[in-house]
Parts: structure tokens; C-alpha cells; sequence
């Protein structure tokens, strides 16, 4: 019988919530530990990062390999140039992707893997400085690496102790650390990070202005002589709870849903009256040239679900040109 069709001794009602608390406990536990004992081999590893005139290669093998293009994409998309090669591959021919001005980190937990112990005298042949990522400093990798980061744990949260679970969970955590250090001390901002995420919605709020997103079409505009009950007509055909109101294009203010409710309350009799009445007067907007990340700052500050856009041109700053409305929180 193979190992995919072996017998299980549970049943419907077996739950293994606390096996995966237990996990997630010890996991953390392991954490903690790694974090209690880095030292100034850190700020070693983060000075040789940042002095590097090439880019930083990540290689490991196996799961160290995986943990390692997770390291990579980490460093690449905040600001340090970075690739994974396969250590196999590189003692075959890759070896010409590395230049004399790459710094390289080589994750191994033994600090014995076969790969990355025949990389290594290719690399010091080449004058390459070395970050190890290691279980133990005493090992090969340990003794020949240039800066060594330690990522001891007690044993794997694995039942057997032989997959790497809890190992793995800490060297990613430390290339995670590496990475933040990186970006505190290149002050790496949200504007930095949009340049490698130009696609999706993170791109789109942190890249794109307020003019590239607004709508333009079938605005809820309206005069100030028109009745409340016109602006209903008006904010409803529009669907996004307001209505302009304008003289020609020059704002005047606006007329949301929450006015209207206040303003019933007041005055019964209001559905015939001027809607420059119970309009406001001074409405927050914001420039077609304005920042999408800056606008969804104003939306949630004040709460508001779709922004007024005036145009940009000095000589026209009230004049409305379109409405914002407000994006999902996605990544």
C-alpha cells in the first residue's frame, strides 16, 4: 500500500485545531529565540548589502532554494537588486550570471550542502564577498562565509523533526529582517516601492493621479436656483450619493445624502426649495493633478466615498472636472 493510500485512524469529528495551535505556538517560540540571539553579525550583513557596487545573488538548495527566491523577489522589489541562482546550476555554467562586484547569500541549515560547498571556492576565486545563513557556525559554509547569520533552532515542528518547517520559517524571517533594515536605511518609501509595482491596484493608488482614474462622464451636476427635489432626480441618475452644484462649471458646493437627511428633519417642506440652501458650501475636493494615494487619504479622513476633482490650472481651480471614487484595499 502506498503512503498516499495508508490508513487513517481519525474520523468526522477529529479536529486538529490544536495541533495547528500547537504548530503556530512552537513556530513562534523558535522566532523569538533567533531574534533573542542575532548580534552585531547583523549590522555586519546589512553594511556589506549596502556597500555592494553589483547586486545581491540568493542560492540554496531545496527548500533553502525556495526560502531563497522568496529572499530575492523580497530584496529586488524594495530596492536591492537581487536574483536567485540555483546552486546546481551555477557549478554547470550559471556561474557567468555572477560578476566580481556580486555579493552572494548561500542558505544552508547544515552548512554542509554538497551544491553550495563547490560553489564556494568558485566564489572566493572571483573575490565575491559571502553572507551564510546557517543552522550552526561551526560548518563549512560558517567557517568560509565573510558574514555568518545564525538561524538555530531546537527541531522542526514537523512531528518527525525531518522536514524543514520551523528552519525554513526562520531563514525567511531573517532575510524578512534583512529586508527591513535595507529599507530603513535606504529610507525606501511608498513611492520607491510603487516603481517595481506598476501593475494592479497597488500601482494604480501610489502611480496614477487623480486625473488618470477620475470619471468624467455624466457627472451629477446641478445650479444652485434648481429645487432639492431636482437634485434628487439629479443624484440619483448619478449614483454616488451627491450632487454638484455649480454655476456653469465653477464649484458652489455639494448636496449629499447626509444633507438631505439632516435637512428633513429641520424642514419638512424642503423638497421645493432652492438646493443652495441646504447645500455645503465648502465641499473638500481635490486637484485632477493630485496623487490617487494622496485623494484616498482625504476620503478616509473625512469619510467620504466619492471626491469632487477640480481642474488643476491655476487660473481654474474651482471649476469641477470630475469625481473620484473610492478604491478598494487591495494589494
Amino acid at each position: 500500500m502506498s503512503i498516499a493510500h495508508r490508513h487513517t485512524n481519525t474520523n468526522d469529528e477529529t479536529s486538529f485545531i490544536p495541533v495547528a495551535v500547537e504548530s503556530l505556538t512552537l513556530q513562534s517560540k523558535a522566532l523569538a529565540t533567533v531574534a533573542s540571539c542575532l548580534g552585531s553579525e547583523l549590522d555586519d550583513a546589512v553594511k556589506l548589502i549596502l556597500g555592494c557596487k553589483g547586486r545581491v545573488i540568493i542560492t540554496g538548495m531545496g527548500k533553502s532554494g525556495i526560502v531563497g527566491k522568496k529572499i530575492a523577489a523580497t530584496f529586488a522589489s524594495t530596492g536591492t537588486p537581487s536574483f536567485y541562482v540555483h546552486p546546481g546550476e551555477a557549478i554547470h555554467g550559471d556561474l557567468g550570471m555572477i560578476t566580481a562586484d556580486d555579493l552572494v547569500v548561500m542558505i544552508s541549515y547544515s552548512g554542509e550542502t554538497e551544491e553550495i560547498v563547490k560553489l564556494m571556492p568558485s566564489l572566493k576565486y572571483f573575490g565575491n564577498r559571502i553572507i551564510g545563513i546557517v543552522g550552526a557556525g561551526d560548518t563549512t559554509l560558517g567557517r568560509q562565509a565573510d558574514v555568518v547569520l545564525r538561524a538555530d533552532i531546537e527541531r522542526e515542528v514537523c512531528p518527525n523533526n525531518l522536514a524543514p518547517t520551523t528552519s525554513a520559517l526562520a531563514i525567511m524571517a531573517l532575510g524578512d529582517a534583512l529586508a527591513v533594515c535595507l529599507i530603513k536605511a535606504r529610507d525606501f518609501k511608498p513611492s520607491d516601492f510603487a516603481q517595481f509595482h506598476p501593475g494592479g491596484m497597488l500601482g494604480r493608488r501610489l502611480l496614477s493621479r487623480v486625473g488618470d482614474v477620475m470619471i468624467t462622464e455624466n457627472l451629477p451636476l446641478i445650479g444652485s436656483q434648481e429645487t432639492v427635489r431636482e437634485a434628487i432626480f439629479c443624484m440619483t441618475s448619478g449614483r454616488l450619493g451627491l450632487a454638484i452644484i455649480v454655476d456653469g462649471r465653477k464649484l458652489l458646493g455639494i448636496l449629499t445624502d447626509g444633507d438631505l437627511r439632516r435637512a428633513l428633519i429641520m424642514d419638512p417642506t424642503m423638497m421645493d426649495k432652492k438646493v443652495k440652501e441646504f447645500m455645503t458650501p465648502v465641499p473638500v475636493t481635490i486637484s485632477a493633478n493630485s496623487m490617487v494615494s494622496d485623494a484616498e487619504i482625504l476620503m478616509r479622513k473625512y469619510k467620504i466615498r466619492a471626491l469632487v476633482v477640480t481642474d488643476a490650472r491655476d487660473n481654474c481651480q474651482d471649476e469641477v472636472c470630475g469625481l473620484l471614487e473610492i478604491f478598494a484595499d487591495n494589494k
